[in-house]
């Protein structure tokens, strides 16, 4: 194999013009004969048995050619895409440009990685928040918590909005009982959006022990045989439950964490709740910079990899569908969609994700970046103690590969970060609210 010419294309492609020489076009064709002569019949000879030079005789030289360059082009293509260091992105597009018992000429266009001019990525400016916790926002996550200790206990009285009613219940479609429509001693929060609209808002007061017919219409996005119906529920309500919160004491502090005080508790939640909003406000800023300096690069991006990043982008949403337990057909019938449809609206944030995938690779060119061994693995027991998990798990789970190039990621985007100057936000034009109480 010898390269004849490499000739540059417009968006980041090449041509490559790759000479297969006589001898390696022979040995190619003789494999293509061992492995097709079985399928060849010739009078006189068992399957299989017939030699090459009678089986060229009768149906041509040129009978094996086709199985012989199939045979001989992707080595050589790849002995090319190595001898010219090229970093290729997908499969060429291959064109026969001659064939013959004197070897093989064929030409390969291939997009490759571009070349890229990084502009500026020190000293970029960008807004940063600055973090203030509030006693509302305490207080709020003190409120979520005293929520998720709450407990359910029997009222007697009629049913309100918030309530959980224990029901028996059996829908009827003209007089007849439907599939599905049936339930005993079923816990139902009123408000929570579990049954058809309208159906909970009619058990609003009602009292244990009563029994009442419920109209309704199905929407008609339900299910075909019930889709646009009108309905009747027959209801009783068994009991009413009420949500018990417990009250935000020393006691509840003692309950819910390891601390003997409310005091101490809420000193607690506002060191986590400003630990969180300082990482989101830094993932933020850096979210920003990081764009900027995307933004700045200069190069040819070809259509392909914008391709690929789509397609990767794609087949990331399906396993998050089918994790939720949604096949991916399911959504698009759901959203009136086509995954072409998907596929064009992904091609921006492709775009957008390609040119911060060359902007990193850049800086890492650039600054001589790269992560050791012990970087990987300093890594790693992180992600272990973040998830509780131990260090053997996480390297099951995750390849080493993987990880360095994330830890390199992180160190471009501290090094962009670390030279950049925060700026104060825009403050959004909105009617003057009442001043909050800055935590203490």
């Amino acid at each position: 194999m010898s390269v004849k010419s490499c000739e540059k294309l417009e968006k980041s492609k090449i041509v490559l013009t790759i000479q297969v020489s006589a001898e390696e076009f022979e040995a190619a064709i003789n494999k293509a004969y061992l492995k097709m002569r079985g399928k060849i019949n010739v009078a006189g000879f068992r399957p299989g048995k017939a030699p090459r030079k009678m089986i060229e005789r009768m149906y041509g030289v040129e009978v094996f050619y086709e199985e012989a360059v199939n045979i001989v082009l992707p080595d050589a293509y790849e002995g090319a895409v190595k001898e010219q260091e090229l970093d290729v992105v997908g499969y060429p597009e291959v064109e026969l440009v001659e064939c013959s018992k004197d070897g093989v000429t064929f030409k390969a266009t291939v997009a490759v990685y571009p070349e890229v001019t990084l502009g500026q990525y020190k000293g970029l400016e960008a807004p940063k928040a600055e973090v203030k916790v509030m006693a509302a926002d305490v207080n709020a996550r003190l409120k979520e918590m005293a929520e998720r200790n709450s407990r359910l206990v029997s009222v007697d009285r009629a049913v309100k909005k918030g309530d959980t009613a224990t029901i028996d219940f059996e829908g009827f479609d003209n007089g007849v009982a439907f599939d599905g429509g049936k339930g005993e001693n079923f816990d139902l929060e009123i408000g929570s959006g579990s049954f058809v609209p309208g159906f909970e808002d009619q058990l609003i007061g009602m009292k244990a022990g009563e029994e009442k017919d419920i109209d309704i219409t199905f929407p008609e996005n339900y299910t075909p045989e019930l889709a646009g119906k009108p309905v009747v529920f027959d209801v009783k309500v068994n009991e009413v439950k009420a949500k018990e919160v417990p009250a935000m004491d020393d006691e509840f502090a003692k309950d819910v964490s390891e601390f003997d005080t409310l005091k101490d508790l809420k000193a607690d939640l506002k060191k986590k709740i400003t630990a969180e909003r300082k990482e989101a406000a830094q993932r933020a800023f850096e979210d920003v910079l990081m764009q900027k300096v995307a933004d700045g690069i200069t190069c040819e991006i070809p259509d392909e990899l914008v391709e690929l990043q789509t397609q990767r982008m794609l087949d990331n949403f399906k396993q998050q569908m089918a994790a939720q337990g949604i096949p991916f057909e399911q959504y698009l019938q759901m959203t009136g969609s086509t995954e072409d449809e998907f596929k064009s609206q992904a091609k921006g944030p492709a775009l957008q994700q390609v040119k911060l995938d060359l902007a990193v690779a850049a800086i890492v060119k650039a600054e001589n970046i790269d992560a050791t061994d012990e970087d990987v693995e300093a890594e790693i027991k992180n992600v272990a103690e973040k998830y509780s998990m131990d260090v053997d798990t996480v390297k099951k789970f995750l390849p080493a590969d993987q990880v360095k190039e994330q830890v390199i990621r992180e160190k471009v985007i501290k090094l962009v970060a670390d030279s950049a100057v925060a700026t104060a936000p825009e403050e959004p034009k909105t009617e003057e609210e009442p001043k909050q109480e800055e935590e203490k």
